[in-house]
């Protein structure tokens, strides 16, 4: 039995096992590398955060992106050069084979509660035990699809985490649901292979970042919008600095700021390749969806009580992720009735334990805890030195005070 089992291998995880193999704490960490990031976000795309805040984190700060980019002989910027998807990926691979060799790519299929800690059944055969367990699973579970389209086959409707690539959907008709970065990047890259895209999305704008200004920024644009790994903003300031104090606040604010702060935006890489050649249909929901003769037929309701029709060979649900611990398929029944829960995620303390002791949650399933700050890959530096310092104090219990006396003398 180990101290730790960490099941997920993207940037919180790997950042995680760093800090926790220069503590010296004996753990096992599970999943396939960079997974997500791999298989689950367009080819081509370009990161939204700035170089800075999309670095993994070790505990000496050594192998930053710019680091590696460095050796590599690589284009990099702090702020203002947008990082391709394959640099990144292609760096948290090199990242885990330096700092986490011991990564196991092996698939948990099922978690049991033990009197020591937690039992772990691979897809292997394989049984693991640890006293904790770290759930570092990411975004995978949760895709979101509107009711609307949950019925549709998946030949007709997918959600945009199912593609890589887009070349199936040259010459197609394809509506792309959303308003946000997934959106923007996938209609591009529909447009780029030869399809023809329309967008849908419930915001009456479809809004793209701005480009970076000059750099280094004039002092007063620095004073009103400070620079942070969320982007510029004293709001954004706040969620990097003080997520300790963010979960000290209201529920409903918490829920509030966390569905509220960032909203959906493209990417200013993408907007001259999406404006002007996608058609957009803004202000409407799908409030139906149908199957016939091989299309998809969607009726469009206006906040204005208009309606429209739509015909496509294919819809993308461009909608994002909602953390929803029942769509693990590993925690059972016997084991979420034990997690505290609000919305369906969990609820946790100042380390990330959840009310089943011993169960740790980081990353997006702790956002409505810390706050926006979990949502993105910069906030697993936070993560990864609170949590590992907290999991070292457990893995090295304090002398009690009767033995610290006869050591001493």
């Amino acid at each position: 039995m180990v101290d730790v089992a960490i099941v997920g291998s993207g940037p919180y995880g790997l950042s995680l096992a760093a800090h926790l193999k220069e503590l010296g704490v004996e753990f096992r960490i599970f999943g396939r590398p960079m997974e997500t990031w791999l298989e689950h976000m367009p080819s081509g795309m370009r990161l939204k955060s700035e170089g800075f805040a999309s670095t993994l984190h070790d505990p000496r700060s050594i192998f930053t992106l710019g680091r590696y980019c460095e050796e590599q002989g690589l284009a990099y910027a702090d702020i203002g050069l947008p990082i391709p998807l394959d640099t990144f990926t292609d760096y948290g691979l090199e990242f885990q084979k330096r700092l986490v060799p011991n990564l196991e790519v092996k698939f948990v299929e099922a978690v049991s509660r033990s009197s020591s800690g937690f039992q772990l059944f691979l897809s292997n055969g394989e049984t693991a035990s640890a006293r904790r367990l770290i759930m570092a699973v990411g975004l995978s579970y949760f895709e979101y699809v509107p009711p609307a389209l949950s019925t549709l086959p998946e030949e007709l409707a997918t959600h945009s985490s199912k593609h890589r690539t887009f070349n199936e959907f040259q010459g197609r008709d394809v509506v792309v649901v959303g308003a946000g970065a997934s959106a923007a990047d996938v209609a591009a890259a529909l447009l780029d292979a030869g399809a023809r895209v329309q967008i849908v999305a419930r915001e009456s704008v479809f809004r793209f970042h701005d480009p970076p200004g000059p750099i280094p920024r004039p002092l007063l644009e620095r004073m009103q919008a400070p620079m942070t790994g969320l982007g510029p903003g004293w709001r954004s300031w706040m969620c990097v600095k003080a997520p300790l104090l963010f979960r000290q606040m209201p529920e409903w604010f918490r829920l509030k700021v966390v569905r509220k702060h960032l909203g959906p935006a493209g990417g200013y890489t993408v907007k001259d390749q999406v404006t002007g050649q996608a058609s957009f249909h803004l202000g409407f929901k799908i409030t139906q969806a149908a199957a016939q003769n091989g299309q998809v037929r969607l009726r469009l309701t206006g906040r204005d009580g208009s309606s429209r029709e739509l015909a496509a060979d294919h819809v993308i649900a461009a909608t994002g992720y909602t953390t929803d611990l029942r769509r693990i398929p590993f925690l059972k029944a016997d084991t979420l009735t034990q997690i505290r829960s609000v919305e369906n995620a969990p609820v946790l303390s100042s380390n990330f334990e959840s009310s089943l002791p011993g169960l740790f949650f980081i990353g997006a399933a702790s956002a409505n805890t810390f706050g926006p700050l979990a949502r993105f890959a910069y906030g697993a530096g936070f993560a990864s030195r609170r949590l590992s310092r907290h999991l070292a104090r457990l893995a090295r219990p304090s002398i009690p005070a009767s033995e610290q006396s006869s050591r001493v003398a």
